[in-house]
């Protein structure tokens, strides 16, 4: 088996168009897996190496947009673990519903490829968190970590949603259909998502099931997998979750990381700046000026200041027209 690193150092960024990334992907995995094209819109990247799979579901422009080197999310962790990895990639959003990647599920199944790995562990966010939750059942005693998925599309079901239009006439009725549904053979699921995004927020409710831990991440906005890479615990995450060591108390120790995300502390501003919390904008903002350099969250801070002495309202211990102490050190 050749030196993983030569094959995952390969950059496939600068390739003109999806079919030269996938004939390029090709070449990189012929010696140790395959890549095996699904219809139009889909393809399936495996690389073999020790007996824990991942399994993750991503889109070409998801790739693009978060790797500099333009690699699925997996291949860290091959590089990293040694883990093998099937990757499904779909040309946009498209929920994973097609004939052909339900013959390709079909065909795993009939050939006992799951079998013959000691872990399996199912990953995706968005619409590849449904196609990961919903696929999942290919594998049983499978992990899912799944990230502000959708349970479905159905109309039906999910009629207000509203943000996903053009797919109401896709089926969600069939085969790997309802994705809390196909969470019953997995031993355990992890439902990841931001509650003040209300439709993110129904969709995890359909998920609840004994085997499903739904952990709440506030203040974290939209691209809820893009912040986790960027604190760097989303591999943190699934490397847990292989290890029987991931459950509440191990997502909340991780989700600490929040504390010095600029990311997060941004859409807090905003929070409690909307909400006019004045004192609370004023220990926010503190506590970031001690951490970095943040124009935006000094000007928050004097302003709430200003609107807190003009009330005749108390302002926090050791804060004096905003000459506190880390204000007077210039930070």
């Amino acid at each position: 088996m050749q030196d993983a690193a030569n094959t995952f150092d390969m950059p496939l960024s600068g390739l003109k168009d999806r079919d030269a990334w996938l004939d390029k992907v090709a070449e990189l995995t012929e010696e140790d897996g395959y890549t095996a094209r699904l219809g139009d819109r889909h393809a399936a990247i495996f690389v073999e190496e020790k007996p824990i799979l991942l399994v993750t579901f991503e889109t070409h422009q998801r790739i693009a947009e978060i790797s500099e080197d333009c690699q699925p999310m997996g291949w860290d962790l091959v590089k990293a673990l040694g883990w093998s990895h099937l990757c499904l990639v779909s040309d946009g959003d498209t929920w994973f519903r097609d004939r052909s990647v339900y013959g390709y599920f079909d065909r795993l199944v009939d050939d006992g490829f799951f079998e013959d790995f000691d872990q399996v562990i199912f990953y995706g966010a968005g619409p590849c968190g449904y196609a990961a939750a919903a696929f999942s059942v290919a594998a049983p005693g499978a992990q899912v970590v799944a990230i502000q998925p959708q349970a479905t599309l159905d109309p039906r079901v999910a009629e207000w949603d509203d943000r996903y239009l053009r797919m109401r006439r896709t089926a969600f009725d069939d085969r790997y259909g309802y994705a809390p549904d196909m969470l019953d053979a997995a031993s355990h699921a992890y439902i990841l998502y931001d509650p003040e995004i209300e439709l993110d927020a129904m969709h995890a409710a359909l998920f609840t099931r004994p085997n499903v831990t739904k952990f709440r991440m506030r203040f974290m906005a939209e691209d809820l997998d893009k912040s986790l890479i960027r604190m760097q615990i989303l591999y943190r995450i699934l490397a847990q979750a292989s290890a029987g060591k991931l459950n509440r108390t191990a997502l909340a120790r991780l989700f600490r990381a929040r504390r010095t995300d600029p990311g997060y502390q941004f859409n807090l501003l905003r929070r409690v700046t909307a909400d006019s919390r004045h004192y609370l904008t004023i220990l926010l903002a503190g506590k970031v000026l001690k951490q970095r350099r943040a124009p935006r969250f000094r000007k928050m801070k004097q302003a709430a200041i200003n609107t807190l002495k003009a009330e005749g309202a108390a302002l926090p211990p050791g804060i004096e027209d905003g000459n506190d102490a880390e204000t007077a050190a210039g930070n």
